[in-house]
């Protein structure tokens, strides 16, 4: 069974996402970082820990780029966060597919607006930790995950 990973990134609210081939939740994560710095071993431990080798996994990591008006720190810092997401995902040797922000949100219906995924994702998996306005990112690397299932996999129903 594959393992569909879906990775939200950020300077210091990046998250991880995970869920099976039925889309039944796997796990959830946020990244971690010291002083906005990701900590590129512990993230990459974390992430092989939740992928079975012998099943393997897809990985869809959010297509993301600077915002007008960012200064130009701000710029930096999440280019740098964003590259050593990329490279971890990379460096896993499972396949790395990128999505912008604004496909996998049209193929769910919703809108910019955060708290449409955040609810969305509480309502597909209710077992998550998604209480807090603070786990948007946990949120959307899963609904990450789900749109690449449904790509590549074409979305199944869980068995009953």
């Amino acid at each position: 069974m594959t393992l569909w990973v879906g990775c939200d990134p950020g300077m210091a609210s990046g998250a991880i996402g995970a869920v099976d081939d039925y889309g039944n939740y796997v796990a959830s994560f946020d990244i971690e970082h010291k002083d906005k710095h990701i900590l590129a071993l512990v993230f990459k431990s974390r992430l092989l820990s939740i992928i079975d080798p012998k099943e393997g996994a897809e990985i869809c990591l959010e297509n993301v780029h600077s915002m007008p008006k960012q200064g130009v720190v701000s710029v930096w810092n999440f280019g740098r966060a964003v590259g050593v997401i990329s490279a971890v995902c990379e460096l896993t040797r499972y396949p790395v597919h990128l999505v912008t922000p604004q496909k996998w949100k049209k193929h769910f219906h919703l809108t910019a607006d955060k708290n449409e995924s955040l609810d969305m994702a509480r309502y597909l998996w209710p077992e998550a930790k998604l209480k807090l306005k603070k786990d948007i990112n946990k949120a959307e690397a899963l609904l990450i995950a789900e749109y690449l299932r449904h790509i590549l996999h074409g979305a199944q129903k869980t068995p009953e």
